[in-house]
This record gives C-alpha cells, structure tokens and sequence, in this order.
C-alpha cells in the first residue's frame, strides 16, 4: 500500500461529483438522523484524508460558524425546536465537509485537468478555478502583511469589539483590493497566453481508476443507507413535507 493518502489519490473529478452528489442528497432531508449518519462517515475520512487536524478547523471554522447561526436561528424563530434546529447545523456541515475534503485533498493541476479532461468543463472556466485555488496561499500571505503593516502604524483594537469589526472590514477591502488587482493582471497574462481561445494539448493525463468509480458507489450507498435508517427509525423529516 502507498505511504500517500487514499484521498489525495484520487481523481479530483471523482470526489467532486461524490461531493456534490451528497449536497444535493442531503437538500431533502432536514432531519438530524440522516444528516448526522452522513456526516459522521465523512468525519471518518478525515484521518485518510492527508489533512491535518489544525488546517482542517481553521478552513472548516466559517461553515462550524454558519451551521451554529443557522441553529440559533432556527431554534428562535423556527417551529420544530431544538432538535430542528440541530437538524439544520448538522445538515450544513454534512454538505459542507465533503466539497471542502474534495478541493483541500487536490492538487489544482490536477483538478483543473479533472474538470476539462474527465467532466468537459470549458476550459476558462477550468483554469479559472485553477487560478483560485493557486491564489489562496498568495491572498493568506497578504492577509499576514496587511494586518502587520496596519500594526506597524498603531491601528490595534484594544478590547474594543466595535474598533474590532471596523478594522477587520478595513483589512478585508484591502485584501479585496488587492485580489482584483492581482487577478486583473492574471487574466491579461493567461489572455497573452491564448488561454481558451482553442483546444489545447494536456501535459499530463487525468486517469479514472477503480478507487474512483468505487468513491461514486460508496457516496451513492451512503446517502441510502442514511434514508433508509432515517426512516426506519421514524426521523425522517423531508424538506416539503
């Protein structure tokens, strides 16, 4: 067996279908048993998934955040209380995790090459997200250096929770500043190139194999096996019902 991952084995065109199979899966259950099974299973591939524990609660914190807001809210103003309410959160992170396990286990090549050779994505588009996902590291660097420079110039908070939001909206105008001026100037370059004017050679192949078609299974079994427990067990809240 391969020291690497399982995951990052994987054709990223695969795991972003099972991904996106399980969100939209998951969209008519709002039950907590069914969004909890699935959800449960994909915490069991986290260990396998080459991430580590601290990168993963850092990327995964915004949607932890949603899925708590979304539950509060819910167990306010909704009608179905706090298991309802839990229902929601649980269901937020069940679909949530899987798209962000598929793109933190992918290299951006290959994902770019997933899209256009596996599932005919255009290739603007495909090197669009290939642009994305190269820039993240790029935006958290001048995220860093933003924050220091502002530093540097006495432009601390305090304990003050208001001067706290304000400086946080200011870093991040900057920041968005920055990333329209950085992708502006990438898309005159990639423009420059000929990038999607016509059909281009692929330096390396995106190769399906049986672990691939496998994942697709695995994803399809999941999602029936969390309905059919869901319903044997008389939790099953569908979306409409």
């Amino acid at each position: 067996m391969s020291e690497a991952p399982r995951l990052t084995g994987l054709n990223p065109a695969a795991k972003l279908i099972a991904a996106l199979g399980i969100g939209l899966g998951l969209v008519p259950a709002v039950d907590v048993v069914t969004g909890g099974i699935v959800l449960a299973a994909v915490l069991l591939c986290v260990p396998f998934s080459g991430v580590d524990r601290r990168t993963l609660l850092i990327l995964a914190g915004p949607f932890v955040l949603m899925g708590l807001s979304s539950a509060a809210v819910n167990h306010l103003y909704g009608e179905q209380g706090l298991e309802g309410a839990i229902g929601v959160a649980v269901r937020l992170l069940a679909i949530a995790l899987p798209g962000l396990l598929a793109a933190i286990t992918s290299d951006p090549t290959d994902m770019a090459d997933g899209l256009v050779q596996r599932l005919r994505v255009p290739e603007r588009p495909a090197m669009g997200v290939l642009a994305a996902l190269r820039l993240i590291p790029l935006l958290a660097d001048q995220w860093r250096t933003i924050t220091l420079a502002r530093r540097a110039r006495g432009l601390e908070a305090g304990y003050n929770p208001a001067n706290v939001v304000r400086l946080f909206f200011g870093r991040l105008f900057a920041l968005l500043v920055r990333a329209i001026r950085i992708g502006t100037l990438l898309a005159t370059a990639m423009d420059a190139r000929a990038f999607g004017t016509g059909p281009r050679t692929h330096a390396r192949v995106s190769r399906w194999r049986v672990g691939d078609t496998l994942l697709l299974v695995g994803a399809a079994l999941l999602l029936a096996v969390a309905y059919t427990v869901s319903a044997r067990l008389g939790t099953l809240v569908l979306l409409f019902s």
